[in-house]
């Protein structure tokens, strides 16, 4: 037996152990409970568990799917993320042998949990924790800056990570600024945040698409200062920043200023690089006992009409920095697709579809991690490129 076919039955027992904490991930984390302490325990009866008890897959078999101590049913899910996981890293390590990939591969077994437990909280509590989003992304620059230069594999370096970070964050919160900025009639939100929020992302999209992506997220974060300085909030009339960015657009497509696609780089990468600033202040001011919406509630959140929860803002950050900009595009094509054909279908049952957008950017991740590539390397070859 080769190495690599060693490390592919090594990658898929891992995963097995890995999806066995994923469950504990799944079910403690949307309750804040520490994760490590106390140990494994029955939901139900709350009877420590036992070694016997937690062998991946094979306890809940020999159990029944029920509790040894109160006889209460195991959700399924326990062994479906257990073998999903198993698959997926045996998959990961079969296409991108270790021995040759390196810590990428390692890196992206990483992401597939990621977005496993991510998909499954947002399934039950249409929530992403920012304790998986925010530390995903700077794992996944750490994996960028052990990647080296961008290998055949086409995964990104540490610039590619940034890169695609920024990129990733900042083309989810330009869509939900559009859309809540058309769902709220053009009108101005009624609570912006203090000291940084949404009105700071929509001044990075304006000033990233004239002065370059650091300067355009100086300007934002210069917002946030003054505010703090005046400790209240100075208003940013999205019609300022929003309708000039869309004047901006068509002067640069009339070939004015740095240029359309330079422009559209610019903003994205701002508003993304000022969008997880304010993620992660948003997560650090966090009271313990708040409640939250898609990975954090604000007050704009509850008063104010948003497109997308900002959870899968900072999803798209994850899997721009692991995948890089380009696997990230395909992701976000996929999921698109997924979530209109499964909305149409349950249109066409006429049952509410009340899923989140993070799943479907899921599946998306993982289909762009499988087939991203070959498609990418096809489409230029038919431009020519």
């Amino acid at each position: 037996m080769t190495p690599d076919a060693l490390l592919v039955i090594f990658a898929g027992v891992f995963g097995l152990l890995v999806g066995s904490f994923s469950n504990v991930l799944i079910w403690r984390l949307p309750r804040r409970e520490n994760i490590a302490f106390p140990p494994s325990h029955c939901p139900n009866c709350d009877h420590r568990l036992g070694v016997s008890d937690l062998v991946p897959v094979f306890s809940w078999l020999a159990l029944g799917g029920k509790c040894r101590y109160c006889r209460a049913p195991i959700n399924r899910r326990y062994p479906v993320v257990e073998l999903l996981t198993g698959l997926g890293y045996a998959t990961i390590a079969g296409l991108f042998p270790p021995l040759t990939v390196g810590w990428g591969a390692l890196g992206l077994m990483l992401l597939f949990t990621l977005l496993l437990v991510s998909s499954a909280i947002d399934l039950d509590t249409y929530t992403i924790p920012d304790e998986l989003t925010l530390p995903g992304v700077a794992l996944a620059l750490g994996f960028g800056f052990l990647n080296g230069r961008a290998g055949a594999e086409g995964l990104p370096d540490f610039a590619g990570a940034v890169n695609g970070a920024l990129l990733g964050a900042g083309l989810l919160v330009a869509i939900n600024q559009f859309g809540s900025w058309v769902l709220r009639r053009f009108r101005e939100r009624l609570y912006p945040e203090f000291p940084i929020g949404y009105q700071q992302i929509s001044l990075g999209l304006l000033a990233g698409a004239w002065l370059g992506p650091w300067w355009g997220a100086g300007v934002g974060l210069l917002s946030a200062g003054l505010n703090l300085a005046l400790r209240r909030v100075i208003r940013v009339p999205e019609a300022l920043t929003l309708g000039g960015l869309l004047l901006t657009l068509v002067l640069g497509s009339a070939g004015m200023g740095p240029g359309m696609i330079l422009m559209v780089q610019g903003a994205l990468a701002a508003a993304g690089a000022v969008s997880l600033v304010a993620g992660l202040y948003w997560w650090l001011q966090r009271e313990p006992e708040a409640e939250e919406d898609s990975a954090h509630t604000t007050v704009d959140d509850r008063y104010d009409a948003s497109a997308m929860g900002f959870g899968d803002v900072k999803l798209a950050a994850v899997i721009g920095a692991f995948l890089g900009w380009e696997r990230l595009l395909v992701a976000l094509v996929v999921a698109v697709f997924a979530g209109a054909i499964l909305g149409l279908l349950q249109l066409a049952l006429k049952r509410e579809n009340r899923v989140k957008f993070g799943p479907y950017l899921a599946v998306g991740a993982v289909v762009a991690l499988l087939w991203g590539q070959g498609w990418i390397e096809g489409y230029r070859t038919m431009l020519g490129l």
